[in-house]
């Protein structure tokens, strides 16, 4: 008797961790849009080159620093395995530098570091 408590006590846990794992309701949020990898690492390479396009067209520093604080903001969603997100966190740290550089007036600096950064967003796609 003791033993067959135990089962149905053991049962009855299990049953209960599975009706309530968060892992089976994990799903986004109404209406949030997730993107797939690939896609996200594209918009993300994108929006680095509005910055690069607004910088070489002599856009205010303030309207470029927008656009590449945009680009790290949209970075958030890419969602893919760890070797992504480091290639995709170094070019981020890449792209804040190059916003600090926009914000101290150092533009040349900036374009060759957005240019790196936009570089290594598109070499992370490969790595899906």
């Amino acid at each position: 008797m003791k033993t067959l408590k135990k089962i149905a006590l053991a049962v009855i846990v299990a049953a209960s961790l599975g009706a309530v794992s968060t892992t089976s309701f994990a799903e986004s949020d109404p209406g949030r849009i997730s993107y797939p990898p690939a896609q996200s690492i594209d918009m993300v390479a994108a929006k680095i080159q509005t910055a690069i396009d607004a910088l070489t067209s002599g856009s205010d520093s303030e309207n470029v620093a927008k656009l590449i604080k945009d680009a790290s903001d949209f970075s958030k969603e890419v969602n893919a395995n760890d070797r992504v997100a480091r290639s995709v966190a170094k070019a981020i740290n890449t792209v804040k530098a190059a916003r600090k550089d926009i914000q101290d007036g150092n533009s040349q600096q900036a374009e060759t570091k957005l240019r790196d950064a936009h570089k290594a967003m598109l070499e992370s796609k490969s790595l899906i």
